[in-house]
């Protein structure tokens, strides 16, 4: 079955029977599915205006969960948000970033999700709908694994949304992988960084991706350079044991302890573009 709503309420409702899956941009689910054909209720959202463009409120911004890759590079957004602008042109093709969706990157939960890092060091949230209301989680309790989500079966994502706490962060997002183009993260990682009128970090967000099942943010560095100079220099404060939160693996793109290594090397090479700017 095949459903094409027109209203979000319709999806919502379409959504409390059971099995129901929803199809956004489709650059996840149809190749997921091979050359099989998708089976059980498919529920087409690609008509819900409601759930696209981004508005920048005083205190939050909010993207709506159909919102492209290609629109969030378009968007004239705070400079803490470059991060995940250079994150949206890592998105495959160009046709895949102007058919893919913000939402549709987190619920398919991949740990090289190149949108996640950068959402992760702006404190995003995820907002989800069904009929029983609304509900807010943080995107870091919202993704609880490899490809594990906390939405529920009669949700819908139908916005991230950002506080406007760190709008004057510089950011940058890193990412390696076999080739420059179109490939999957071996490590990635994403940085805001604000300084204060003294020269000083006064906030610093630091996340890693494609290193564990979920990404993660690394607390104890972001602690530890709060205060210190923002100058070039600064991601020599990195050091193997800031990247704990980590779990890497062994598989066909890297070793663990690759990965680990590539990793911290990012991280310096992120804090320090970040300082140069801030």
């Amino acid at each position: 079955m095949y459903l094409r709503p027109g209203t979000l309420d319709e999806a919502v409702a379409a959504l409390s029977a059971p099995g129901g899956r929803i199809l956004a941009g489709g650059t996840d689910i149809f190749p997921a599915a091979g050359d099989r054909p998708l089976v059980g209720p498919i529920i087409d959202i690609s008509r819900l205006a409601e759930l696209d463009g981004i508005v920048l409120g005083g205190d939050r911004i909010r993207i709506g969960a159909r919102t492209s890759w290609s629109t969030i590079m378009a968007t004239p957004l705070p400079r803490c948000f470059d991060a995940l602008k250079a994150a949206a042109r890592e998105v495959g093709s160009i046709q895949i970033q102007n058919l893919g969706t913000i939402a549709g990157n987190l619920c398919n939960a991949s740990p090289a999700a190149d949108g996640v890092p950068p959402l992760l060091a702006l404190d995003a949230e995820v907002e989800l709908r069904s009929q029983a209301g609304i509900r807010t989680l943080p995107l870091s309790g919202f993704i609880s694994g490899n490809r594990r989500t906390a939405r529920r079966e009669d949700e819908i994502v139908t916005a991230i949304i950002v506080p406007r706490t760190i709008d004057a962060g510089a950011s940058a997002f890193l990412k390696l992988g076999a080739r420059r183009y179109l490939v999957i993260s071996i490590a990635m990682v994403a940085a805001v960084v604000e300084a204060g009128p003294d020269g000083r970090v006064a906030q610093a967000r630091i996340a890693v991706g494609a290193c564990s099942a979920v990404a993660q943010r690394l607390t104890a560095l972001e602690q530890e350079v709060v205060g210190v100079h923002a100058k070039p220099g600064l991601g020599a404060l990195a050091r193997p044991e800031h990247l704990a939160p980590l779990s890497p693996i062994d598989d066909v793109r890297a070793t663990a302890a690759y990965r680990l290594d590539a990793a911290l090397t990012l991280v310096r090479r992120a804090l320090d573009a970040c300082a140069a700017e801030a």
